[in-house]
This record gives C-alpha cells, structure tokens and sequence, in this order.
C-alpha cells in the first residue's frame, strides 16, 4: 500500500552531516554522550517514544523527570529504567492537573536543562476540553496548548540552567490543517466538520508556530527551541481512533512504519546531541534538518496564534 499524499510531506532537506538517518535509533544518536549532571523532563513516558526516550537519556545518564497521565502509570515506566528517574503525574487535557505538577517540579529541581514534549493523542473521537477561556477539540488542548501551559511553568527553571533546550515533538501532519487560514481560530472545539486526522494537523501545526515564536522570545537567552518530526512510528498513539485513514495506515502500513527505537532517534538527538547546542527556531526529521513549509513557517500567524494561547490560557499562565 502505498503511503497517501498527505503523508508524502517533501519538505527540503538542510544536511547537518551527522552521519544519521531515519533507520537510526535512539542509542545510536546518542553514543557516547555523557548526559551526567543534566536533569531532562520527558512527557509521555508510560509508553511509546516518549518512555524510549526516557530510557536512553537515563541511560546515558541524565536525571530524567518523567511525566504521564497517572502516577501508577509513571513510576512503572521509571521502575522498568535503569538510571535516575523521578515521577510526576500530569493529566494534559486539564490545565489544573498542568500547574499542580508544575509546581510540584519547581519544589523538587532548581533547573531544567532539556525539556522534551513527547505525550499527545491522535485522531480520537470529538472531545471537547472546557476548562480554558472557550471549549476547545482536545487535540488542540492536548498536543498544543498544554505545552504552552506546561513551557510557561518550566521556563524558570530552563532559565536557571547554564544552557537549556526545548524539544516540541511535533509531526509533518501539520500540513492536514487547514489550507486557507492555518489555525481555525473561530472552530477551535471542532464543533463544524470534525475530521480526527485534520483536527491532530491542527494541533500539531499549532506545535510548529510555537516554536518559531518560542524561538524568537527567546533569543539572546540560554534557552533554545526546536521541533521535531518522528514520522510514522508504530506505537498505540491512535489506539482510539475512528477515523477510516488511521485506521488504515495502522492496519496496512507496517513496511513504511518505523520501529519506537528508530521514532525516538531524531527527538533524542535534538534533546541531547552536543553540536546542536546553539540551534533554535528549526524543524528536524529523519535525524537531520527539514525545511518547515506553508503555514508552519507563517511568523504573523504564530504571533496571533501565541496571543490567543495567551488569552485561553489566562488563568493557568504564570508571568515570566
């Protein structure tokens, strides 16, 4: 079967010359690289990518603050990881749950040198999240503007660190927004023509203009931003879907699908690798640099969409 156009993104390629690829794994990437000393939050450790990468980052011996929906979830993945780990329970699609955690981080740590957002949802039924200023489609809660709760409760703490990084794992599916507009800021519970697929662009599109604005805010700061295509990676992302393309791919697209140790690799290397230090305000995928296109790459959109983000998120932000 072969892959649907959308999933064709062709987005120019920039070589890092780093010698990887996409068949790279995440212990590969980050061989011999010696993480001790570094504290690295990682969300969405109980499976997938996220809890790969946790086990090599500790691996190779950083502190690793994991982060998912329930603590019973958490402290079995940290218990299954041989390193230093500390759990926290963080329910994204409630921003209470958000600044809880956060709190409780900032109680703990005095710094944060990477903060790597691996946790989302994809494509599930219509949900809609009311707990922010309007209803909103719980991707868009989720994958997006929890990480920009998430992000302005950490930021003291990556200020703090001599050097400190965030890597937004985003996906080339933000070309499944949609095509006029970008950010349907007047449908953002999805409440007219929900589709799951196009609704997870959308929230990873939102992913992608963070970045460009994370980037530019933060410049002349010890803080960078960067974002992060995995690809299609076999995991139990989409594991509630009931959207027919979904559905498909997972079923059918084994030959195209990446393994969780090959997904984590390029999200690992952006997190940790020592020559990509000073980077910021880029989109990597297959382990090298790719040219963010279209509305992703839209400056005027991310400054209206962070000005929205700002204003539903009012009463969980904390001023920086």
């Amino acid at each position: 079967m072969a892959l649907p156009p959308a999933f064709k993104f062709g987005s120019k390629r920039r070589c890092i010359e780093l010698g990887f690829n996409k068949k790279s794994t995440a212990e590969q990437v980050t061989e011999g690289i010696d993480l001790s000393g570094q504290t690295i939050l990682v969300t969405g450790v109980g499976s997938g990518l996220g809890r790969e990468s946790m086990r090599v980052l500790a691996m190779r011996g950083a502190h690793v603050v994991g982060i998912d929906r329930t603590m019973d979830l958490v402290k079995t993945a940290c218990d299954e990881v041989q390193g230093v780990t500390s759990p926290f329970a963080c329910d994204l699609s409630d921003p209470d749950s958000i600044v809880v955690c956060a709190e409780a981080i900032r109680e703990q740590f005095s710094s944060l040198d990477v903060v790597l957002t691996c946790a989302g949802i994809m494509a599930p039924p219509l949900t809609v999240v009311h707990k922010y200023k309007e209803p909103l489609e719980i991707q868009f809660a989720v994958n997006f503007l929890a990480n920009f709760v998430l992000i302005n409760h950490l930021m003291p703490l990556l200020k703090a660190a001599p050097t400190a990084r965030i890597a937004l794992v985003a996906s080339e599916s933000y070309v499944m927004a949609p095509k006029e507009e970008g950010i349907a800021f007047d449908n953002l519970d999805y409440s007219r023509n929900y589709d799951g697929l196009a609704a997870y662009g959308h929230s990873k599109l939102g992913i992608m203009l963070m970045n460009i604005m994370l980037a530019d805010r933060l410049k002349g700061t010890n803080v960078t931003s960067n974002a992060i295509h995995p690809g299609l990676i076999r995991t139990n992302l989409a594991h509630d879907t009931e959207t027919f393309l979904v559905k498909l791919i997972s079923k059918y697209g084994g030959p195209w699908m990446r393994s969780i140790p090959q997904g984590a690799a390029t999200q690992c290397l952006v997190a940790a690798h020592p020559s990509l230090g000073a980077m910021s305000g880029e989109h990597f995928a297959d382990c090298d640099l790719r040219a963010a296109t279209g509305h992703a790459a839209d400056m005027a959109l991310a400054n209206k969409l962070w000005g929205k983000a700002t204003f539903l998120a009012e009463d969980y932000l904390i001023a920086e």
